[in-house]
């Protein structure tokens, strides 16, 4: 369980108007993609003048962590950039940084709070900022799928294995029974890892990582994976199809990897003669299988780093950073185009913006604590022992 301390305010605002400020959260919405065209322009440049004042008084005593998928406005003000375990062990170099301000969603601060001392204090600028796949798996739910699991007599060989992008509660589960937690890059590591503990995998919260890397890393076929449902009874699954299965998937997902089809793969070949399709593994099956490189964001990054001049690249990850590489690549004659012709951003990350950043940085300048993001002792121990499992791989 996780608790969030936003500001004390001499009023009582309506629930509404706290969920607009980005001072408290909606359980009820299922975060994840919108499609405006275009994000709104950049902020006003005051914005920038006092975030950049509030962390010049801050100094040392703030760290603030920027995820690749947030806007611009706001990455600029980033001491470090990453992906979501990257950002987490930052922070964790960081012992001599009282506050570290995640600019990212949920789950990441949770990861953050884990991993540094109790002195360090996480603060996520907005708390409306989810993540629609870690949402999709709660403590309750994945408590009754191992029940289930104990009825059909196979909980004994289930290892469960949670990605990264998951709840601190979801972690715990992970750690108290064996488990351990991966990335998009060490997902394989992880799931031979696992199959050298037990003879089966529950695989957390996302079904089309999972799959993608037992069926492509690991040479499994689709017929042994099955997907559990948390909303059908039994997961929708007999208890036969539980023992033959070697990969349980859960039925979760990303809203913005899932988007992308083999439609749009399809056609952005037929439009863009010799273009490479680049994806995350986060997207479906059919995706993954039709393109020419698929690997974690770290790994989108470096591979068009190291593409050559003049070269074209249809990518499918999310918005803000297509852009951001397609811009910084421009240069070098590298096209760079997202993979999809509907425009979506992750509605989520973007929560996170300049005016949300600026409140943050000028009340912790102000010596005002906000929206600190604290994991209870209990589940910071056991999501702690399964992510200390995954940095023990080989």
């Amino acid at each position: 369980m996780t608790t969030a301390q936003p500001q004390e305010l001499d009023v009582q605002p309506t629930p509404l108007a706290l969920l607009l400020l980005g001072r408290e959260a909606d359980p009820r919405s299922e975060r994840g993609v919108e499609c405006p065209g275009d994000l709104p322009a950049p902020s006003d440049p005051d914005l920038v003048a006092r975030a950049r004042a509030a962390k010049e008084k801050l100094g040392d005593k703030v760290f603030v962590l920027g995820h690749h998928y947030q806007r611009d406005e706001v990455i600029q003000f980033a001491d470090v950039t990453g992906d979501s375990f990257k950002l987490a062990r930052e922070a964790a170099a960081r012992p001599e940084a009282e506050y570290i301000v995640f600019c990212g969603v949920h789950f990441m601060a949770e990861s953050a709070d884990i991993l540094t001392s109790d002195e360090q204090k996480v603060v996520l600028p907005d708390l409306a900022a989810g993540c629609s796949m870690a949402d999709m798996a709660t403590a309750e739910q994945v408590a009754e799928c191992w029940d289930v699991l104990t009825e059909a007599g196979i909980a004994g060989q289930v290892i469960p294995v949670s990605y990264m992008n998951s709840s601190a509660d979801i972690k715990a589960f992970t750690g108290r029974h064996g488990g351990t937690i991966c990335t998009s890059s060490n997902a394989r590591r992880a799931l031979e890892w696992a199959f050298q503990q037990g003879e089966k995998v529950l695989f957390l919260p996302d079904q089309h990582l999972g799959r993608n890397t037992a069926v492509r890393d690991l040479g499994m076929s689709l017929q042994d994976c099955v997907v559990y449902n948390p909303h059908r009874p039994n997961g929708g699954l007999t208890a036969e199809e539980l023992r033959a299965a070697k990969m349980i998937l859960w039925r979760g997902h990303c809203s913005v990897h899932g988007r992308f089809t083999l439609d749009s793969v399809n056609e952005v070949r037929a439009r863009i003669p010799g273009v490479n399709v680049l994806v995350h593994p986060e997207c479906k099956h059919e995706v993954v299988a039709a393109a020419d490189h698929v690997g974690s964001t770290e790994y989108i990054i470096r591979t068009l780093e190291a593409a050559p001049a003049g070269s074209k690249w249809a990518v499918g990850t999310e918005l803000n950073l297509v852009r951001r590489l397609a811009n910084r690549f421009a240069p070098e004659g590298k096209e760079i185009v997202f993979l999809d012709r509907t425009v979506c951003f992750c509605s989520t990350m973007n929560r996170i913006d300049l005016p949300h950043l600026v409140w943050a940085l000028e009340s912790l300048a102000e010596g005002t604590l906000v929206n600190r993001i604290q994991v209870d002792k209990e589940t910071e121990h056991y999501a702690k022992l399964a992510l200390e499992r995954m940095l023990a791989l080989p």
